[in-house]
């Protein structure tokens, strides 16, 4: 299967899981194409001042890499400053979130997978 860019779902959330500003989300792929064991696989982009705010994974695990910019992230009530080539992962029954720490765009591939 081969999926150009175009073919790619765009979307755009408000205060998404309860953070702040807009979240710019590039659906890569969508459940159906992946056999239903990944619920996002995504490219997100958080402007400055914009956040994913706190939430928990049980029964999945979610994987964030990050491509460009600076993120505080909060992985399970331990805040650390992530950066390009880094990844945090999240999962059984763990909690994060993730904000823009930074003056330029954050972007990063967000991966959800479930316990199947």
């Amino acid at each position: 299967m081969i999926k150009k860019a175009e073919e790619m779902k765009s979307e755009i959330r408000e205060r998404m899981r309860g953070g702040n500003g807009n979240v710019e989300l590039l659906h890569i792929l969508n459940t159906d194409e992946m056999k239903g064991k990944v619920r996002l696989f995504a490219k997100i982009t958080l402007n400055p001042g914009c956040s994913i705010g706190t939430h928990q994974h049980v029964d999945e695990e979610e994987a964030y890499y990050i491509l460009k910019g600076t993120a505080r992230v909060n992985d399970n009530g331990t805040e650390k400053i992530v950066k390009p080539g880094d990844v945090v992962l999240t999962g059984d029954g763990a909690s994060h979130s993730i904000e823009n720490a930074g003056d330029e765009p954050l972007e990063f591939i967000a991966v959800v997978m479930l316990y199947v």
